[in-house]
């Protein structure tokens, strides 16, 4: 039995239409977003380096 919910993340060389096509085609719909950022320590400070983006996925009905 697969889940009905499922978060995707979109992949460091992966854009968000890819990451939603990605989804549909796994037969989940795109019902809500998050993101927050990744930091790396750089002489002592965190610097941003990217943002991670997710997409909560909610199985589609067949």
């Amino acid at each position: 039995m697969s889940k009905s919910t499922i978060w995707f993340e979109v992949e460091e060389h992966e854009s968000i239409s890819e990451c939603l096509e990605r989804m549909k085609a796994e037969g989940y719909a795109a019902v809500g977003r998050k993101e927050e950022p990744l930091f790396q320590e750089i002489g002592g400070q965190p610097v941003p380096i990217r943002q991670i983006v997710k997409f909560k996925g909610v199985k589609l009905k067949e």
